[in-house]
């Protein structure tokens, strides 16, 4: 009985190119396992670096998309206002947030790193918001040029740094997802700025419409500014900083009816860069 055995063995072995000893088939090609779906969405869209190595600056879309237009707002709050706050004074503004959930109205908040310590229950709530999305403005507030509205300067060997600090405060305060997008303090940029961050990943985000609401008081004369400037694919910078910024809440309140009358549909930076590279 040994030797069959063997054998039958020394057959099976023979017939590894068999589908299976005996059957005398051959064996069917081995198919690759199937790649498992991926769970992992696409991030936000950016824009590849310029010239020179250089990060991109996004002002507005391009005019032939459609009636989107993109209400930006600067939570401003330099890194020397702690005093400030402290006694009272309010960086923040939960009445104009609560406004555009009640108009359903989606924005991006340029936030400082400084106002997400100082707020950081409102920084956690705007970030899992899915109507908001956040964006860096710095953590410091102070400019990455000289000469820069009065503002202070970061050193150029700290301006990279500045803006990573921004995302870690963030983290801290417990927003999931920041957007890589910064709006630089002032909106003051040149080409050393623009060096300097762009190691970070970022897309430098501007504007084509000021809102004018910094330190205005007439909210009629800032609803009629942004109404006038808006076209197709703008970014309207405005600002979320109620002692800077009084009357912004009551001048959107008078913006995005209108805006919507004249067809024009509200929706975060993300989209508008989206459609800049061709994406959807």
């Amino acid at each position: 009985m040994i030797a069959p055995v063997r054998r039958l063995a020394a057959l099976c072995v023979l017939g590894a190119a068999l589908a299976a000893c005996g059957t005398g088939q051959a064996p069917r090609p081995a198919r690759p396992a199937p790649a498992p779906p991926s769970s992992t969405p696409a991030g936000p869209p950016t824009l590849a670096p310029g010239p020179g190595g250089l990060a991109s600056v996004f002002s507005h879309a391009p005019r032939t998309h459609g009636r989107s237009v993109a209400l930006t707002f600067d939570a401003d709050m330099t890194a020397d206002q702690g005093p400030r706050a402290a006694a009272g004074e309010r960086f923040d503004n939960p009445e104009l947030i609560a406004a555009l959930r009640t108009l359903k109205v989606p924005a991006t908040v340029f936030m400082t790193g400084r106002w997400a310590e100082e707020y950081p229950d409102q920084a956690r709530a705007l970030g899992h918001d899915p109507l908001f999305e956040v964006a860096n403005h710095s953590y410091s507030h102070y400019a990455f040029t000289d000469d820069c509205y009065g503002l202070p300067t970061v050193p150029e060997d700290r301006m990279r740094a500045d803006v990573e600090r921004a995302y870690a405060a963030f983290r801290r305060a417990g927003i999931p997802d920041a957007r890589p997008y910064f709006r630089f303090p002032g909106g003051c940029y040149d080409r050393r700025a623009l060096r300097a961050v762009s190691g970070t990943g970022v897309t430098a985000v501007q504007w084509d419409v000021v809102g004018g609401d910094a330190f205005a008081t007439d909210a009629d004369a800032v609803a009629r500014q942004v109404l006038e400037g808006v076209r197709p694919g703008s970014v309207v910078v405005l600002h979320c900083t109620r002692s800077a910024a009084p009357t912004t809440e009551r001048a959107v309140r008078a913006i995005v009816p209108e805006l919507r009358r004249r067809g024009y549909r509200f929706v975060r930076v993300s989209e508008l860069i989206g459609t800049a590279q061709g994406r959807r």
